[in-house]
């Protein structure tokens, strides 16, 4: 592995600070990974999250696999996603219902059609929904305890309070470890993959 590394430790706050500072400081970070660093980080990425994938289907024979597309210097697992799919495996992007709504999953397949929601993202042209049972989900920021740091929408949170609950997967460079109290909502994470040690 490289041994740059996006460092937002000094902005990190302790217990209690304001999550808005550290959100913004592990963004900055985030995007100030070089191209090649970038690029070895999601390949290793890609191939932790296959092996993941492969085990767990190995409980879940038919299972669908909520993934998502890569925004603001997300980890890119897209090759890892055209993979997964020609293997068989039905995936699924999410779309935005509403503000104050739980995620809905659509199936998608690597190459259709997409288009833009009104948030600027891509999701699938088809309208075909999806129960995933299990879901890897980008994390800006994630705490020792699973606990994950978004962007604030609350999307994800909502989506995991709804039974049957997916089984969740945090997505996340390791430099995204950062220090903060998780909220009374939050929902700590199944699993976080990392190009590094994952939690």
């Amino acid at each position: 592995m490289s041994s740059i590394a996006c460092d937002a430790s000094d902005a990190t706050p302790e217990s209690g600070e304001d999550k808005a500072l550290l959100r913004r400081a592990l963004l900055t970070a985030r995007q100030s990974l070089d191209g090649a660093t970038r690029s070895e980080w999601d390949n290793e990425l890609g191939r932790r999250v296959t092996s993941w994938v492969a085990q767990w289907r190995e409980t879940n024979p038919g299972g669908a696999l909520g993934v998502y597309w890569p925004i603001r210097g997300e980890p890119d697992l897209r090759p890892a996603y055209a993979a997964l799919a020609a293997s068989g495996l039905q995936l699924a992007l999410p779309v935005v219902v509403g503000n104050d709504m739980a995620l809905r999953f659509v199936a998608w397949t690597p190459g259709e059609v997409m288009q833009k929601d009104s948030f600027g993202v891509s999701i699938p042209a088809s309208d075909v929904t999806v129960a995933p049972t299990a879901l890897l989900i980008p994390c800006v920021g994630f705490n020792r305890n699973r606990i994950r740091l978004g962007y604030g929408g609350g999307f994800y949170d909502r989506t995991l309070a709804v039974e049957p609950r997916p089984q969740a997967i945090g997505i996340a460079y390791s430099c995204g470890l950062a220090k903060f109290d998780g909220a009374a909502h939050d929902i700590a994470l199944d699993a976080i993959i990392t190009e590094a040690d994952g939690l």
